[in-house]
């Protein structure tokens, strides 16, 4: 399992970090007097340093390799102390925020890591990948550091040290300004700069003090620039020029030159650099004015928050897991103020949202596009110019499951074959499945793999692999039912360049030689990875921590138009009943989710567990049953947001502040731990062990209580809410139409296609869309899709329901189909009429079943259920629930 448990590298570390002799400046050879170290000060720059050459690896982590008394010359893991003494206050303003540490090995396939730590043996930073150069940063370096270089899988390779302790220096006087129809070059001194307005009031600024602005990153994340606007035109205010587009002006200040983006007036400030550009050794940072009440969101996937203020975001791929970690970070955020910023680059960087605001990226060079507009607009421009999300098959939003089958070192001797009784299980306990991993690729190949993709389509799965090293037999394996990649550190490496690349070869791949959609999980990602793959957070072990600190990360992620960002339920390394279920209770609310077994064990570390949803036992079983045939039949509300973040870059996971801007209590502490999955559902997760949940904000509406049909008002918080182990808080928007599938479904393909369901919470007018099409191909792309509007209006003592004509057309669509209605909220009606006259008045849920249509009223929920007869397709129909009156 490469690199699936880095966290496990993290302890014992002590006894390995010892000093070591001094030595700087240039190059020392391994054969020197004991390990190499260094100084970093104002008379040392740079250190370099040279390593032995390993025959081997450890095939390990930190805790393989031996101490420093036991292994002085570094033949086994190398070492370098690191001692920096820099002035108070160095790195306020650094763009590089602390001390480049890199690794360059002689082979660039030797796979090494490189972990920082600090005098006390904690680890501050690390690069657990397959970069090349292995590289990190020590951020704010002050004081004594051990460098540990664990040569993981070499063959006869050694490498290169080098840290460096960066300089700064400032933009100087504007010293030339020319361009006209949308481009112009602009210079102060060596500094060369070149603006682009694009369109949708887009605007694109490059710098280089080397006066070098090309784009080293070219089409890679980026596949079609934006046209440029040419109807611009310039004039000279005096301490500035001005630009001028249809809405914006952007301020070219002549000493020293900075920008500044303003509305059309020129007299309000989009953004305004507070100081000018700073480069350094390897780095370059654009500080910002920021505004007194002005918020920040995106970075990508950062795990433990959403909100940025006052926070230091780090924008680079770390293999850290856990809070605090970045493995799916993107060089975008976005501003309350109204723009965004995407810095078009594969360098790391460190964004510090205190005031002044400051974006640096390790490279000499800025090359950086702006948006303008409100939250959602920037994140619908961000993605349309990196790319918006993909459109996953249907059985990707269902549950999948993942496990080591053939030479499995945890389980014993098993086969691929055996996949299928763990899907048998599922069928076996009503639980919905829609895909399986049936391999890891670390040593864990496949056999007979068209007899088990043949026997997962039998219980309605999917067939997935999991690569670690690469994808060279995509059409056999695709052929024989690969619909489902799962990609891997070892070979994507520290994300980036090539994991954009792999991801979409991945996808790809599948959709190369098949019909289907192509569904690719990967864990470290750069700007561009909504378009082709699920991010997934990582390997995490069981806790409640675990459950806090990943709610407000899918949900942030969002932010960066991230529309599929999950974790495995229960984590990969540790199982207890009680926190697997309360962790799969909120991941039936994500759009993805999988459990990853074979790995885990009891929370004593004792005794081996898988991660199957029934292996607890009741009442977990019956619970998890719950959760997953509720998320089975939701899937056409999911489905449909999918749709929408095609077109929008908006995912279905949102943060309270997306959907509600103007309220400060969206931003607050007990928001961070809510979020809403589409507009409609507010969800609350369990995160401690308690069976009462404190602290649950509903914002401005009518929100009901899914379970008990009990309303509230917002702006509100509740306290002492009852929430017992089957209990997910969850809440329900006033107006909100919710499609459904059939009560009983357990699979989108086997699913009874001749009725619908819709659930109702009646407010005033309000209308939905419901978006279909086959689920599996890509047909869709080329129109092969339908959408029904149902529009509901409750006013005085009638609730009328408009149900519209199937508007297209796809494989699959039925012709007719009856509807079921549940409707919230009122006392019972006098009577429920459609276009053929008043439906049937019944006496219970049984009764309504059997019946080919009709209404009855449950007094205990206050919810009226209405089926009616098959309609067709083609055709519309209204629905009046009558009140009062005789």
């Amino acid at each position: 399992m490469r690199l699936l448990r880095p966290h496990l590298r993290r302890a014992a570390l002590a006894a390995a970090l010892t000093s070591i002799a001094a030595v700087a400046g240039p190059v020392v050879p391994a054969h020197a007097a004991g390990p190499p170290a260094a100084v970093l000060d104002g008379s040392h720059q740079d250190a370099t340093w040279q390593s032995p050459t390993y025959a081997k690896g450890t095939l390990g982590g930190a805790t393989s390799c031996p101490t420093a008394a036991q292994d002085p010359d570094g033949t086994v893991c190398g070492r370098f102390d690191l001692t920096v003494d820099v002035p108070s206050g160095y790195w306020d303003d650094n763009p590089e925020g602390g001390v480049p540490v890199s690794i360059q090995w002689q082979n660039p396939t030797d796979d090494f890591d490189l972990y920082v730590y600090d005098a006390n043996g904690k680890e501050v930073a690390e690069s657990a990948g397959t970069a090349d150069p292995e590289a990190t940063v020590i951020p704010k370096a002050s004081g004594t550091y051990h460098v540990l270089v664990v040569p993981y899988d070499v063959h006869g390779g050694s490498f290169t040290g080098r840290a460096y302790l960066p300089r700064t220096t400032d933009a100087g006087d504007l010293t030339s300004f020319s361009g006209g129809q949308g481009s112009y070059d602009i210079s102060a001194g060596t500094l060369k700069a070149k603006v682009d307005f694009l369109a949708d009031d887009q605007l694109r600024l490059r710098a280089a003090p080397d006066g070098d602005i090309s784009d080293p990153v070219g089409g890679a994340v980026i596949r079609q620039q934006p046209q440029l606007q040419t109807r611009t035109s310039t004039f000279d205010a005096g301490d500035y020029y001005g630009i001028r587009s249809g809405h914006l002006v952007l301020r070219v200040y002549k000493q020293p030159l900075r920008f500044g983006l303003y509305r059309a007036d020129d007299r309000t400030a989009i953004w305004q650099e507070d100081a000018p550009l700073r480069w350094s050794t390897g780095g370059l940072r654009q500080s910002l004015v920021r505004g007194a009440d002005e918020q920040f969101f995106g970075g990508g996937e950062q795990n433990g928050s959403f909100s940025h203020r006052d926070r230091t975001v780090h924008v680079a791929n770390s293999t850290n897991w856990n809070e605090g970690g970045y493995n799916n970070s993107q060089p975008f955020y976005v501003s309350t103020a109204g723009y965004g910023v995407f810095r078009n680059t594969f360098a790391p960087g460190i964004y510090d949202f205190g005031s002044p605001v400051r974006t640096g990226q390790q490279e000499r060079r800025l090359d950086a596009y702006y948006f303008t507009g409100d939250v959602k607009s920037v994140i619908g421009e961000y993605t349309a110019l990196v790319g918006k999300p993909f459109m996953p098959p249907v059985y990707g939003l269902e549950p999948g499951d993942s496990d080591c089958y053939l030479h499995n070192a945890n389980r014993g001797e098993r086969h691929t074959t055996d996949a299928l009784k763990v899907a048998d299980g599922y069928v076996r306990n009503q639980m919905p499945l829609g895909w399986m991993l049936v391999n890891d690729g670390y040593g864990c190949g496949y056999e007979s793999l068209p007899q088990t993709g043949g026997g997962l389509r039998k219980d309605h799965a999917q067939l997935g692999l999991w690569t670690q090293n690469g994808l060279p037999n995509q059409a056999e394996e695709v052929k024989a039912g690969v619909r489902v990649r799962k990609l891997d550190v070892a070979w994507v490496g520290n994300g980036y360049g090539f994991a954009l690349d792999a991801c979409d070869r991945a996808k790809a791949g599948i959709e190369d030689n098949s019909d289907a959609r192509g569904f690719v999980w990967l864990p470290v990602s750069w700007a561009g990875a909504q378009r082709c793959g699920v991010l997934w957070s990582g390997d995490q072990s069981l806790s409640w921590d675990y459950i806090r600190w990943q709610i407000p990360t899918y949900a942030g992620a969002t932010m960066s138009g991230i529309a599929y960002n999950t974790g495995d339920v229960g984590s990969i390394f540790r199982r207890d009943p009680e926190m697997y279920t309360r962790d799969l209770q909120w991941k039936a609310f994500l759009p993805t989710i999988m459990t990853m077994d074979g790995w885990a064990r009891d929370m004593s570390g004792k005794q081996q567990r898988d991660q199957q949803p029934w292996l607890d036992g009741e009442p977990y079983t019956s619970i998890n049953r719950k959760y997953l045939q509720l998320k089975e039949r939701l899937l056409p509300y999911m489905y449909t947001l999918s749709a929408e973040a095609t077109r929008t870059g908006i995912g279905a996971v949102r943060p309270l502040a997306l959907e509600y801007p103007d309220d400060p209590a969206a931003l607050g502490p007990n928001a961070k731990y809510e979020f809403l999955a589409g507009p409609d559902f507010l969800v609350a997760p369990v995160y401690s062990a308690t069976t009462v949940r404190d602290g649950i904000y509903l914002p401005e509406g009518t929100w009901t209580d899914y379970w008990t049909g009990r309303t509230y008002q917002g702006p509100t918080t509740i306290n002492g809410y009852s929430a017992p182990l089957d209990t997910l808080p969850l809440f329900v928007k006033g107006g909100a139409i919710v499609p459904m599938w059939p009560r009983g479904t357990l699979s989108w393909e086997n699913r009874d296609r001749g009725e619908l369901d819709y659930d109702l919470y009646p407010q005033g007018d309000s209308s939905y869309t419901l978006y279909e099409d086959d689920g599996v191909t890509r047909r869709y792309a080329a129109g092969s899709s339908a959408t029904q509007q149902v529009d509901v209006h409750a006013h005085g003592p009638v609730t009328t329901v408009e149900v519209g004509a199937s508007e297209g057309s796809y494989s699959g669509k039925p012709d007719a189909r009856s509807y079921r209605f549940t409707v919230h909220g009122r006392s019972a009606p006098r009577m429920v009429v459609t276009q053929g006259g008043p439906l049937p008045r019944l006496d219970s849920a049984a009764a309504l079943d059997s019946a080919a249509s009709g209404w009855y009223f449950d007094g205990a929920t206050g919810v009226t259920h209405v089926k009616t007869a098959p309609v067709p397709t083609d055709e519309d129909f209204s629905l009046h629930l009558i009140h009062g009156g005789h």
